[in-house]
């Protein structure tokens, strides 16, 4: 049985990882970065709906915990596409043309930051630095980095990512 809230749906299986992580943190100096973290890494994003769960087991309120997810864009509140596509923000990359990059992925994919295709394969995230300066401009996918793109790259990428299985 699934419970759905704000139109988020969490399994029992996620809904059981969330509250390990509670547990694994609750007692901590500090614990709400680390126990985001955790959730995120286990599950792929912190529901709305774990919140209440969160603030009352870190005695905290429901809008400090919300605070603290929207402020770090690293979080995010909806369940991710399999694979997530980053375009780095910073300086070098803007210089280098990353803003021409993002435009032709949001145009190529039809989505905005933070947005998901509707085949659920790909979800579109900024990103302020991934540490490859000298290979400007860059986009991360799943973990992995890659320098001087272009738009020709970036079809490439895209391609290979909808046929991967």
């Amino acid at each position: 049985m699934e419970k759905a809230v704000n139109n988020s749906v969490l399994s029992p299986e996620d809904l059981k990882i969330v509250h390990h992580c509670i547990a694994d943190y609750q007692g901590m100096p500090g614990a709400l970065l680390p126990l985001l973290h955790a959730i995120q890494d286990n599950i792929g994003y912190v529901p709305e709906l774990v919140f209440p769960l969160i603030s009352k087991a870190l005695s905290l309120s429901v809008a400090e915990v919300h605070g603290v997810v929207t402020f770090y864009h690293h979080f995010r509140t909806q369940k991710p596409g399999r694979h997530i596509l980053q375009i780095c923000r910073a300086e070098s990359c803007q210089a280098m043309g990353s803003d021409a990059i993002e435009a032709y992925i949001k145009k190529k994919l039809d989505l905005d930051f933070h947005e998901t295709t509707p085949d659920g394969e790909i979800t579109l995230e900024p990103i302020y630095c991934l540490g490859n300066c000298a290979c400007s401009p860059s986009v991360m996918i799943d973990e992995e980095v890659f320098g001087r793109v272009d738009s020709q790259k970036i079809d490439q990428l895209i391609a290979s990512l909808k046929g991967a299985a």
